[in-house]
């Protein structure tokens, strides 16, 4: 479900119940995992984190490279780690492998769906942010040239 609200407060106000408490509790999850120089925001209406322009100018699109996202949809909340989705700290198939949730894991290339915070293997959703900034970015360039070279 896309959200025109401004603001991530805005958007998380604009929850209703339970809904919001479950956006709410994962935010106390990721962004203490989150690494230092990201921008929090809201695009593509949902929560976003992204590596700022200011410090990778280069990007495909010339919108900030998104390291991360959170949106409440229709039936679930989805996470998007993109890092997962370049390898970094592990690839989709190592993270699919090693996910030991209460519940079976839903989850698209990049992006986990759940119900409740409570679904998830929290230790491993926080071991996938935990990147370097600039490690993700050469994740990035390295996907991008690799793919132009095919």
């Amino acid at each position: 479900m896309h959200s025109d609200a401004a603001t991530v407060t805005d958007y998380v106000l604009s929850l209703p119940e339970p809904r919001r408490s479950e956006i709410e509790r994962t935010l106390e999850i990721v962004r203490p995992a989150l690494p230092e120089g990201l921008a929090e925001s809201m695009d593509y209406g949902m929560i976003t984190w992204s590596v700022p322009l200011t410090v990778e100018p280069d990007t495909y699109n010339g919108k900030p490279l998104m390291f991360g996202a959170l949106a409440s949809q229709k039936n679930t909340i989805s996470l998007y780690l993109m890092t997962i989705y370049t390898g970094m700290p592990m690839t989709e198939d190592e993270f699919r492998m090693r996910w030991a949730g209460p519940k079976k894991l839903n989850m698209g290339r990049s992006c986990v769906r759940y119900k409740a915070v409570d679904d998830l293997d929290v230790p491993l959703i926080v071991e996938s942010l935990q990147v370097p900034v600039q490690t993700f970015i050469a994740a990035v360039n390295e996907s991008r040239q690799t793919r132009r070279s095919k």
